[in-house]
């Protein structure tokens, strides 16, 4: 994707390309296996057929064979975002047996505490084996498997409904800009960081922000599941309203992902079992309050006229930054976790 200014063109188209294949072919499969969704299992098996046409489409020059292979990696994110309202309905389904389980248990919890003798104000336990407390990962196995007490639909699912229809987003901006078809009236350049953008600050972006969520259950956690939709959601109709709609957006994401940074660094990190995963965990933290900074400052230059790195800046910090620092170590390191429970 050949989009940049002559003389820096190149180097930013390949590393463009570079950072969108990583999403393509890394990030985005890696991600799907950390959402534990049965009716996802067939895509996440047959990815690659739809990623490896996209990523070859990246290399070629503007033509129809390149949209045509665009074009199948635009279906793998379609079938995507259609489990999407799929599972929407399948969340907002609350079994009545599910309902009366929610009681019954808590119930049967306050019966065994009022057989346990007192001591003082604190309830005493009769029996000497250590009791183990679940660590991170522990409490988000838990709260996975919490029966639905009501029809709302919690922040976390709603993070993980956004990761499963933004790749959607970057598919048809590759399609036009492989045609070389402005789209909306969006030029070549605007549609060829689409694509790395909403594999990044939309897919995993709003992946993680479910997974700490989910993972640290608090007010901080669901305030960072639901900025990060909504941050992702006003930055694509800024595209399309002004530029300080657009700052609204990045404000808006900007206060979600450092939650996620906030969150990440200071409990999720601290349940890790290793050296290894806490520190794919520290990174992806600090990298996010460098990135999105950076992203304020664009949006607020963008808005106010005032001096901001231009997009091939943009692209080699930003951009590069939220792909290796922040989106990579992110899904290995919640990998990591996710092996270690099982």
């Amino acid at each position: 994707m050949n989009t940049f200014k002559p003389g820096v063109g190149c180097a930013m188209s390949v590393l463009v390309n570079v950072i969108v294949m990583l999403g393509m072919l890394v990030v985005v499969p890696a991600g799907l296996r950390l959402m534990d969704a049965a009716e996802l299992a067939s895509i996440r098996r047959i990815w690659p057929v739809f990623a490896v046409p996209g990523a070859v489409a990246l290399w070629l020059p503007r033509s129809t064979t390149a949209a045509v292979l665009a074009g199948l990696y635009a279906l793998g994110t379609l079938a995507l975002a259609v489990q999407a309202p799929r599972r929407l309905g399948r969340v907002l389904e609350v079994a009545p047996s599910a309902r009366r389980a929610g009681p019954a248990a808590s119930g049967a919890c306050n019966r065994k505490a009022e057989d346990r003798p007192r001591t003082g104000r604190t309830w005493a336990t009769p029996t000497t084996p250590r009791v183990r407390v679940p660590g991170v990962a522990g409490q988000a196995r838990l709260l996975k498997h919490a029966p639905a007490r009501t029809r709302s639909l919690a922040p976390a699912e709603v993070a993980q409904l956004t990761a499963l229809v933004t790749p959607s987003v970057a598919g048809l901006a590759l399609v036009a800009e492989r045609a070389g078809h402005e789209l909306f009236g969006f030029g070549l350049t605007v549609l060829a960081l689409t694509v790395p953008h909403f594999h990044f600050a939309g897919f995993t972006a709003a992946l993680v922000a479910g997974l700490v969520c989910r993972t640290t259950a608090g007010a901080a956690g669901r305030f960072a599941a639901l900025s990060v939709p909504l941050g992702t959601l006003l930055v694509l109709a800024g595209y399309f309203l002004d530029d300080w709609a657009e700052l609204l957006g990045a404000l808006v994401l900007t206060a979600g992902m450092w939650t996620v940074a906030l969150l990440t660094w200071r409990d999720v990190r601290a349940g890790g079992r290793d050296g290894v995963t806490r520190t794919l965990l520290a990174v992806s933290a600090a990298v996010l309050v460098a990135t999105m900074l950076l992203a304020l400052s664009w949006a607020l230059g963008e808005a106010t006229g005032l001096p901001h790195p231009n997009l091939t800046w943009m692209a080699a910090t930003h951009g590069l930054g939220n792909a290796l620092g922040f989106a990579l170590c992110s899904v290995l390191a919640w990998r990591r976790l996710k092996e270690t429970t099982a």
